[in-house]
């Protein structure tokens, strides 16, 4: 009995729903055999989240999946799998396209198509569709989702700026319509926000033969994580900037706290990992846009464990450790990344170096650092 082949699924992602819209019909229109799944979560607030198959002649099939946790995206992970299955096992679909709705990230959709497709399923690529005129719009815009009427849960927290730029650094392509409206400052925005991703018009013919490419789930999620991400590098161009700002002496966290408005709103996307003097063994993460900030502690840095404690950490921190590493500090560094029209180089780079321990307070030592102000209690687990 023939083996039964594996259907490449392709998600389209984004916040730009009309771009969204051309990419997806742009594929169904190219690659025969082609089928777009979609799960519309704005019927949510009804209880139900409303699924719909189409292919190039149209729709195929409509349905509901109930709320999961009072959650629509939990509903959508929940169904989405056995909808893919089910078209897999039908054996006539070459493609799978999942066009997600507008405030779902594309990496805990592929994540769950990688962990539960089994043989049947797997993630040809992961698009992010993008109106260019709209990118700074979207990355400056702090209001929360529900005020944009895009929350995916009732608990969801989110802003549409940090959604939007995880939406575009996650992918592997970026699919961009052509937009009267976008000049080069746009266009230079977006390739320094995202520089080792594929940038590709609609109307490429190369656009369709990405969506069977392939698509490196553990390593994208490598790429996320603060420790290993692939930060940008320094640019200048259109008038767009990207600074990148690394240091091995820690924060003072009284002043970095005092800092932190003036930092977040600085630039337009900021991002990376720092440490504190009060908690020099945490690695932190940064992660601003629109002018949200968000502070995470993310383990510890490997400097901090035991030598026996490195078998269990993946091979690519370890590797991303050794790049880094300072015979006095270990990987411990600041290494944070601005990226913004009009940035203020000068005075960004200025207001940093402020943050930092003096001469003085760094060579007091660890124990007098104990001693400093915990400004970040009420973002971090209190210091112990």
């Amino acid at each position: 009995m023939p083996e039964k082949a594996t259907l490449p699924v392709v998600i389209v992602a984004g916040l730009h729903r009309d771009a969204r819209r051309t990419v997806v019909d742009g594929l169904l229109h190219t690659v025969p055999g082609s089928v777009a799944l979609h799960h519309d979560l704005a019927t949510a607030p009804d209880g139900t989240v409303r699924r719909s198959v189409r292919d190039v002649s149209g729709e195929l099939s409509i349905g509901e999946a109930p709320l999961v946790n009072d959650c629509a995206c939990c509903a959508l992970r929940e169904d989405l799998v056995p909808e893919l299955e089910r078209l897999a096992d039908g054996g006539l679909v070459r493609l799978a396209v999942v066009e997600l709705w507008d405030s779902v990230e594309p990496r805990a959709m592929a994540e769950v198509v990688a962990a539960h497709g089994g043989e049947s399923l797997a993630v040809g690529n992961v698009l992010t569709a993008v109106d260019p005129a709209l990118v700074l719009p979207c990355l400056a815009n702090g209001d929360d989702l529900a005020e944009a009427g895009l929350a995916a849960a009732a608990t969801d927290q989110r802003t549409v700026g940090d959604t939007f730029a995880r939406q575009l650094e996650y992918a592997a392509v970026l699919a961009l319509i052509d937009s009267e409206d976008a000049d080069d400052e746009d266009r230079a925005l977006l390739r320094q926000l995202h520089p080792t991703a594929r940038q590709l018009p609609v109307s490429s013919p190369e656009l369709a033969r990405t969506a069977f490419a392939g698509f490196d789930v553990a390593a994208a999620a490598a790429a996320q994580h603060p420790a290993c991400a692939l930060l940008p590098q320094e640019a200048d161009e259109a008038g767009v900037s990207t600074v990148v700002w690394r240091h091995r002496r820690p924060f003072h966290p009284g002043r970095l706290h005092q800092a932190l408005e003036d930092l977040t709103c600085a630039a337009a996307r900021s991002r990376g990992r720092f440490y504190l003097a009060d908690r020099p063994d945490t690695l932190l993460s940064w992660d601003a846009a629109g002018g949200a900030l968000c502070v995470e502690g993310a383990g510890p840095w490997l400097a901090a464990l035991p030598d026996a404690a490195w078998e269990m950490v993946p091979p690519v921190r370890r590797a991303a450790a050794a790049l880094d590493w300072h015979a006095e500090h270990g990987d411990r560094c600041q290494h944070l990344v601005f990226v913004s029209p009009g940035l203020d180089r000068d005075g960004l780079l200025r207001l940093l170096e402020s943050c930092l321990l003096t001469e003085q307070e760094y060579a007091a030592g660890r124990e007098a650092w104990r001693h400093l102000s915990h400004a970040f209690d009420e973002l971090l687990d209190p210091v112990v």
